[in-house]
């Protein structure tokens, strides 16, 4: 039912955000130079790697000006860029992963394989589910950018504290994974980016 469910969804949503797509493609193209969507290798269900896709929202090479993570006023986001995170419209590419199979809309969400091998014997526990694009963890972890930017060492930070609460939060919701109860956190997580939008503007 949760794979059924996935691909409708991630179908429709395809279909009736398509227009939203060509709004979003050409205000990242306008705002600076390089790809529309933004890919990285993540790893998936049973430690199998698959590329995420985002709509971009950081300068060309992002990856080779700092680490992996972003946190605070990170001057490698673009201006269109604060604007799509914030409403989280950079994630609607996902939906091409959750058609794919690769992700779904509620799991764990996937970790960059340097990550998953520190926390690889948690990992391989949690990865026996697909990823998702939202789960308890980005429900807490709403503004994780502004909570790392207050650290003296974000990536030590993300690392030895919010990372091992993210792995807590996955074990958790596998205890109590059922269709009701992602659907809760779909409702929830739509209410957080509905309610933070409106708080920004």
């Amino acid at each position: 039912m949760k794979r059924t469910f996935d691909i409708f969804v991630a179908a429709i949503g395809l279909i009736l955000f398509a227009p939203l797509f060509l709004v979003i493609a050409i205000l990242v193209k306008l705002d600076s130079k390089g790809p529309i969507f933004f890919r990285q290798q993540r790893i998936g269900r049973n430690f199998r790697a698959f590329e995420i896709y985002k709509f971009r929202t950081m300068v060309e090479k992002a990856s080779q000006l700092g680490k992996a993570i972003t946190y605070g006023d990170d001057s490698r986001i673009t201006r269109a860029g604060r604007l799509l995170r914030k409403a989280k419209l950079d994630e609607l590419p996902q939906l091409i992963n959750v058609l794919k199979g690769e992700m779904s809309f509620v799991g764990p969400r996937p970790e960059v394989p340097q990550y998953v091998e520190l926390f690889r014997r948690d990992y391989t526990e949690i990865l026996t589910v697909r990823p998702g694009i939202t789960d308890l963890a980005s429900l807490k972890y709403r503004d994780e950018a502004a909570l790392l930017g207050k650290a003296e060492n974000p990536e030590e930070e993300y690392v030895s504290r919010v990372l091992p609460d993210k792995i807590r939060l996955a074990k958790d919701y596998l205890k109590h994974s059922s269709f009701c109860f992602d659907v809760a956190v779909i409702v929830k997580t739509l209410f957080r980016i509905v309610r933070t939008s409106h708080i920004s503007y």
